[in-house]
């Protein structure tokens, strides 16, 4: 990959260059990443002319390693203020990597205020309009591009609450059936895109030439040890595969760490109707599909296609974080009234997450009832609407919990936690508070070790070795978001000696290089340092890094509290 494609929205034109000798070598998040902190003022207004969103496939993507097919997507963020990046399969990724784009630019901001869309081949770009596609959901808005555009081109598309500039808008990147269950979907970039003016990317590599590997056969056979070790994992090659992430229902509400009626407890009386053997019961029931890849190469397949009781298709990747936020945290247990909402979200393109949280401030607010699941649904229709309620709880928790007068907000830098209780998983929680992403549990995922025992064991609920924790996930997360890895490898990885090595081996057969896994390490913490940078530059603060006063609440069933002091949380990305 050598060549960064920029796109200026004001005029509507586009320029290739060379990948600058600074850049080489990065990709995914890495180059995101360091490109928003290269060309993006970090005061700036995050729907102005002057933020920029830079959308980059990771520097193992397009080639046959395994589950290699994620995207990165990075700019300052309307939701948190700082950096961003939000992390997605489906089929585009590959198709840039084919096509030699290492990056692609969306700059400026349209004066017209209208939508366009950017169609990319092996033989050009265009920017054309995109009048008969604006208002509609992203749904209809892929199945449209498909027609036109021939299937399996990558898709990537916002909804109406991008082109509403919501804070907690959504892309939506296509899968391999054309549906938009795949997202990059935290932190508003779907608002940047937006504000761009670009209501959709096609990605056509018919006619590319296959990716070139500097030595095949070296891998072929670090490839094949790849495969053997994330098929053989249990998480990986079983539970996943079986159940999605779904399966971690029954498991963190066990571990008494699923927060319920907005982070008051640790269980839900109702977790077994929300839980993954529930989902996978009613698919098989129904005849949707159990388990399906999210992208080419997917070895897990830990995506699904859950139809509704009639046996029509409803939503794709109906994820643990999703059935948490419009279940237990508001106390909701229909699962079919879940997964409309999942896909109410996808079609509005819009944050499950921060949605299903505000959807609980309603409830706080005594707007709705905790647990009625229909007025919940009508409040998210209120997004595609686009009325003044819609644009309230489409700008996320934070604002519908000031617009409300809510006060318990389970927020850091403005984005909603996500499905695991802090004091109840403290190595998440010390993520949470220190990610330069606002309250992420992908940026790293202490819930292996704290809960499930993967790459050793540290007790979710002292303090003793969760700073540690969640600083090494951290930085390994960087590095897997920089080589376009998903982000389930980590279970195999850490339980395997060589699973670091491994990586490196794949890289070093792809490009020709020498790489160690301190060099791995020195990448990962290289994307945080500058992460941290441009939120120094932003304005954050220590203070910023620490979970809101909610926490010091006595949590059951376990009756801990968050106790980590600002300084202490110092620590975490301090190196």
């Amino acid at each position: 990959m050598s060549k960064i494609l920029r796109i200026n929205t004001t005029d509507k034109t586009y320029t290739f260059e060379e990948t600058p000798a600074d850049l080489a070598g990065l990709g995914g998040r890495a180059l995101t990443s360091r490109m928003v902190l290269n060309e993006v003022p970090a005061t700036c207004h995050a729907l102005g002319k002057f933020n920029k969103l830079v959308i980059a496939p990771g520097l193992l993507s397009g080639s046959p390693a395994a589950n290699s097919g994620r995207l990165s997507a990075g700019a300052k963020s309307p939701l948190t203020g700082g950096i961003k990046e939000s992390n997605s399969g489906g089929l585009v990724s590959q198709k840039l990597a084919k096509l030699g784009i290492s990056a692609v630019v969306l700059e400026g901001k349209p004066e017209d205020k209208k939508f366009s869309m950017v169609i990319i081949k092996n033989d050009g770009v265009e920017i054309v309009p995109a009048d008969e596609y604006v208002g509609i959901g992203t749904y209809n808005t892929m199945e449209k591009l498909w027609d036109r555009f021939g299937k399996r081109t990558g898709v990537m598309c916002i909804g109406q609450a991008g082109e509403q500039r919501l804070q907690a808008a959504s892309i939506h990147v296509a899968d391999p059936k054309g549906t938009p269950g795949r997202a990059l979907g935290r932190g508003g970039l779907g608002a940047v895109m937006g504000s761009k003016g670009v209501k959709a990317i096609i990605v056509d590599d018919k006619g590319a030439p296959r990716l070139t590997l500097a030595d095949p056969e070296a891998f072929k056979v670090a490839n094949k040890r790849w495969v053997e070790m994330l098929t053989s994992h249990p998480v990986c090659g079983e539970g996943l595969p079986a159940l999605g992430t779904a399966v971690l229902v029954n498991v963190i509400n066990e571990a008494g760490a699923m927060p319920t009626k907005n982070f008051r407890t640790g269980r839900f009386e109702h977790a077994q109707d929300i839980s993954g053997e529930k989902m996978a019961e009613n698919i098989e029931a129904r005849g949707g599909v159990i388990s399906e890849g999210c992208h080419p190469g997917c070895v897990m397949k830990c995506s699904q296609a859950y139809y509704d009781k009639e046996g029509k298709y409803l939503t794709s990747g109906f994820e643990y974080e999703t059935l948490w936020a419009f279940g237990s945290h508001c106390l909701i247990k229909d699962l079919d009234d879940i997964a409309m909402m999942d896909r109410l979200c996808d079609d509005f393109g819009i944050d499950t997450i921060d949605t299903g949280v505000a959807i609980g401030m309603a409830m706080e607010a005594g707007l709705i009832e905790w647990g009625d699941s229909k007025a919940a649904i009508e409040l998210v229709k209120e997004v595609g609407k686009g009325t003044p309620m819609g644009k309230i709880l489409g700008n996320g928790t934070a604002f519908t919990a000031d617009a409300l007068g809510v006060d318990r907000i389970p927020v850091v830098k403005r984005q909603a936690f996500p499905a695991y209780d802090p004091r109840s998983v403290k190595g998440v929680g010390v993520t949470y508070a220190t990610t330069p992403m606002g309250a992420d549990h992908t940026a790293g995922y202490g819930v292996t070790a704290n809960i499930l025992a993967v790459g050793g064991t540290v007790d979710p609920l002292k303090k003793e070795g969760n700073i540690a924790l969640s600083q090494n996930l951290q930085i390994a997360t960087a590095a897997i978001d920089a080589a376009g890895l998903c982000l389930f490898v980590a279970f195999a990885v850490l339980d395997n000696e060589d699973g670091v090595q491994t990586i490196v081996n794949l890289l070093n057969a792809q490009y020709g290089m020498s790489l160690t896994p301190d060099d791995v390490v020195s990448l990962g913490k290289s994307i945080l340092n500058d992460e941290k940078e441009f939120n120094r530059r932003a304005g954050f603060t220590k203070a910023d890094d620490q979970l809101p006063e909610m926490f010091k609440e006595s949590f059951p069933p376990h009756n801990t509290t968050w106790d980590f002091s600002t300084d202490e949380l110092q620590e975490t990305l301090n190196f």
